[in-house]
């Protein structure tokens, strides 16, 4: 069976996913997006941005590399593929990516709002999926086959998956700053208690990576 692996998902040292008052203009909060100063300068993340700058190698992008194989679908919160809290459902909203989204396979997008597919160039189609984390899940297992899903943000799906155990693979990126404030991971989730374990760690320059696996 597939499995449902989260990758890159970057947190404070102070377990902050997103920084506070998240907005259109700052949709990962204050001082948020210095969450992800470990991925772009990789070699993968250069790719994916299609820029001629041939990117740096190492564990960041080995980690980096990794989320990206074997996929054959997604699952996203609502407010990672648009700014909820500002645009509400309104279906002019095509994501923050452009045209030509960097995922090039079927996204399912968990919503209260329903909302007919959405398809983009390069392969991503987005389904709106609005009856609960397990029906998003079984409808992309259906549409991975054999493949892996990958698990994107917010902070409060990866907690729904991680409270049900749903999740098979979570790869952190602790990264060397503190939030203060913001959306906490952690809050509410014991993960010895659900059987997960530190399967890995690997520190590079910009980060901690740190690979936990349910048993």
């Amino acid at each position: 069976m597939s499995k449902l692996r989260v990758h890159g998902f970057s947190v404070s040292l102070d377990g902050y996913g997103a920084g506070p008052d998240q907005s259109r203009e700052e949709p990962l909060g204050r001082g948020g997006e210095a969450l992800h100063e470990w991925l772009l300068p990789t070699q993968t993340f250069q790719q994916l941005q299609r820029t001629p700058k041939p990117g740096t190698t190492g564990p960041d992008d080995e980690f980096a590399a990794q989320g990206f194989q074997n996929l054959g679908a997604w699952i996203m919160g609502r407010n990672m593929f648009g700014p909820v809290r500002v645009v509400g459902n309104d279906e002019s909203w095509q994501g923050w990516w452009g045209k030509n989204p960097p995922y090039h396979v079927p996204v399912f997008v968990l919503t209260h709002h329903a909302r007919p597919p959405l398809q983009m160039e390069g392969g991503t189609v987005f389904h709106f999926v609005t009856d609960g984390i397990e029906a998003a899940l079984a409808r992309a297992r259906e549409a991975a086959g054999s493949r892996d899903i990958r698990l994107g943000g917010g902070v409060n799906t990866i907690r729904q998956y991680l409270n049900a155990r749903l999740i098979d693979e979570l790869h952190l990126a602790f990264s060397p700053l503190l939030l203060g404030s913001g959306e906490a991971l952690f809050v509410g989730v014991d993960l010895l208690a659900l059987g997960y374990r530190v399967s890995e760690h690997v520190g590079s320059g910009n980060a901690m990576h740190v690979v936990i696996t349910r048993e």
